[in-house]
């Protein structure tokens, strides 16, 4: 997932709405799977972005 390519807004308004409707989040991270699979770098800057997307911004893997 490249996060990079997920709107932080759209996100959160998909997740809300998706208890609802799932469809909405799925097509917003479909569009963001990649083939990088073995690319750490971009598997862990996802994981700040997702953090980030939460709310938790307090620490970035590269810190840890």
């Amino acid at each position: 997932m490249d996060w990079n390519l997920v709107d932080k807004d759209d996100y959160l308004s998909a997740m809300q709405r998706s208890v609802v409707k799932d469809i909405e989040i799925k097509v917003l991270l479909k569009q963001a799977l990649t083939n990088q699979v073995d690319d750490r770098a971009l598997f862990m800057k996802g994981i700040d972005v997702s953090y980030y997307y939460e709310g938790y911004n307090e620490f970035k893997t590269e810190e840890l």
